[in-house]
């Protein structure tokens, strides 16, 4: 495994310990959402944005640019936050580091699942993963960047 890779895991790991709700209701998912939605628009960026408690979603905004295909991609990261208890990004940069891929050795179809950046896990203390965050329409890491940077701003 190279070092930059083990750094990122290390990030990821850092970010996923660091970024826990202290609740996560209705309003959350929307405040939170609104604010993905702020950022995405003031940055032009053609991104789906998904909030997801358990087996409900809670927001969903497609801005334009994005595409039907950017809804299947969210299904497929969240899939794999759900399954792996871990961002999209931290499952998918773990199997490269071990040069595994997500399929049917590991017990998944990869058609239902994507372990690429996105879907970051919704945490609460004494609950677990409850849910995910999830954008889709850019390159991996920016789409796990984006998550991550509004979660900390709301956090804040």
């Amino acid at each position: 495994m190279s070092d930059d890779v083990q750094h990122l895991i290390a990030a990821i790991e850092e970010q996923e310990a660091r970024l826990v709700f202290p609740r996560f209701e209705e309003s959350d998912a929307w405040a939170l959402g609104c604010l993905l939605v702020k950022l995405a628009t003031e940055r032009n960026l053609p991104v789906a944005v998904d909030i997801r408690r358990g087996g409900q979603q809670l927001f969903h905004a497609a801005l334009p640019g994005s595409t039907a295909d950017n809804d299947s991609w969210i299904e497929r990261k969240v899939r794999v936050v759900y399954r792996y208890a871990a961002s999209s990004y931290l499952v998918g940069r773990r199997l490269e580091a071990a040069g595994r891929e997500l399929g049917p050795a590991m017990g998944v179809d990869p058609a239902l699942f994507a372990p690429h950046g996105g879907a970051f896990p919704v945490r609460v203390p004494g609950a677990g993963v409850i849910g995910a965050v999830t954008v889709s329409g850019l390159p991996q890491a920016d789409d796990h960047a984006l998550v991550v940077a509004a979660i900390e701003e709301y956090l804040a």
